[in-house]
């Protein structure tokens, strides 16, 4: 059967609209968005909206130990600030988990060489009193290899030093000791772990942070030493001699909580109903008051927020900033977050988190299809008067971020300069007086101009339902 022109024309034209229609559009950004942009970067180095912001949180509510009546207050806190700033619409979601608290640990080396030790309960440990002798091991590796039940009795000490670095990669293996080594310690049969913290410091501030257990093992006391308390038990083990060690934490499970992810908008001026998604967690441990961890993460995100929403002409998105519940513990809020998001991910153009202190960014990148390489170089060229470098390849989704990228969402890495963050990080140090108030400005502008480009672009940066396993930071 042969086609009349006119029919051919119609069936030719058709079938190339479908075509065009499923083939993605490039995505641009207009240079009068990056006219805006350069403007808007110039007036966050300015700004000290984010310094104030991290103030309060630190002054006002302290640390804010997920499921505490302080993180209950912290959640109020950020309700208010959100409305304080002028976002347009504000509200909570809840998140649940299991509680777990601390209220005393001390520990002490006993007999001929008796003297205090300055450690803390890791997250998630149960309380009890051990004294027995320690064996120490120089990594992971070398206790997940001996015998079961060969440390009948005693206390498995695993004295990794964390090596510095730039981008924090060091903290790795420190976080697979905290992580795996009391199950290989169970494992082994010891009545107790202890561990060299996950740190870069040399002071006599012991680091916490969360472990586990694998399922089947009976749980036991598990406690990070400061690194000069770590380095004098190693020298007492290094005289040949048994040395024994007290331990007493009490500290524990508690039953289940609820938090809430806390949310505010900015809304956009043409679709408001697409988002740019951008924040910090608000719940911090118990030792400092977290402001590295992560007040300033909350702090960039608001300031950014603000700055964006302030603007005479607003992106076409809507700026979405989220403080999200209990991320030390387990990503509970960015796991609720993304559960409760899921269907409306391709509402969702990017996502980024800031949860690496206050340290300059000095890097860029994003996980964002080819298509839209062409707006990412162009947001890389606004970014750029603040000292951040393009790097293709490299970073990836914020902790929050990761389970809704895990589901296809676009995510952008803007990562900070962490040479000192674990120096402090999950420490009595974690306070105020640690952020550069510079800095902090750097990272908001970084912030703001990311969240203004990528929310004014024409065209998508590839969020879609999809499993992707998305590169660790």
């Amino acid at each position: 059967m042969r086609l009349a022109p006119t029919m051919l024309a119609a069936v030719l034209a058709a079938t190339l609209a479908a075509a065009h229609a499923a083939t993605p559009s490039t995505t641009t950004i207009a240079s009068k968005s990056l006219q805006d942009a350069a403007q808007l970067r110039d007036r966050a180095l300015a700004d000290d909206t984010a310094w104030k912001v991290v103030e309060s949180l630190t002054t006002e509510v302290g640390p804010r130990l997920a499921g505490s009546e302080a993180d209950a207050r912290a959640v109020q806190w950020a309700q208010a600030k959100f409305k304080a700033l002028g976002f347009d619409r504000v509200w909570v979601e809840p998140v649940t988990f299991p509680k777990w608290e601390r209220h005393g640990e001390r520990g002490a080396v006993v007999g001929a060489h008796s003297q205090p030790l300055t450690l803390t309960a890791l997250g998630g440990s149960p309380g009890g009193t051990v004294e027995a002798e320690v064996v120490r091991f120089a990594d992971l590796a070398s206790l997940q290899a001996v015998p079961a039940g060969s440390l009948a009795g005693k206390i498995a000490f695993v004295d990794h030093a964390m090596e510095r670095a730039k981008d924090g990669s060091g903290y790795g293996m420190g976080s697979r000791v905290r992580g795996g080594g009391p199950s290989a310690a169970v494992r082994a049969g010891a009545a107790a772990f202890l561990m060299r913290s996950a740190g870069t410091d040399s002071h006599r501030n012991p680091h916490t942070g969360i472990t586990r257990f694998d399922d089947g093992l009976t749980p036991i006391p598990a406690a990070a030493l400061s690194v000069p308390d770590a380095q004098q038990l190693s020298r007492l083990v290094a005289l040949g001699k048994p040395v024994r060690v007290h331990v007493a934490l009490d500290c524990g499970w508690t039953g289940t909580a609820q938090s809430h992810n806390v949310i505010g908008e900015m809304r956009g001026r043409s679709k408001p109903d697409e988002v740019v998604v951008i924040g910090g967690h608000l719940d911090s441990w118990d030792l400092g008051t977290g402001a590295i961890d992560d007040g300033a993460g909350v702090a960039i995100a608001m300031g950014a927020g603000k700055l964006v929403g302030d603007m005479k002409r607003r992106p076409a998105r809507t700026i979405r900033v989220v403080a999200f519940a209990n991320e030390e513990q387990g990503l509970y809020g960015g796991k609720a977050y993304a559960e409760k998001h899921a269907a409306d991910i391709r509402k969702h153009q990017i996502g980024a988190e800031s949860d690496f202190g206050a340290g300059r960014i000095y890097a860029f990148s994003t996980g964002a299809p080819e298509r839209a390489l062409g707006a990412v170089q162009q947001i890389a060229d606004v970014l750029a008067p603040l000292g951040i470098a393009y790097t293709p390849g490299e970073g990836g989704p914020g902790p929050d971020i990761s389970p809704f990228a895990g589901n296809g969402l676009a995510w952008a890495a803007l990562r900070q300069d962490g040479s000192d963050y674990f120096d402090y990080h999950h420490t009595p140090d974690d306070t105020l007086d640690k952020i550069d108030p510079k800095a902090l400005a750097q990272n908001v502008a970084a912030y703001a101009v990311f969240a203004y480009l990528a929310a004014d672009a024409n065209g998508d940066f590839g969020s879609e339902p999809k499993h992707v396993t998305p590169p660790q930071e």
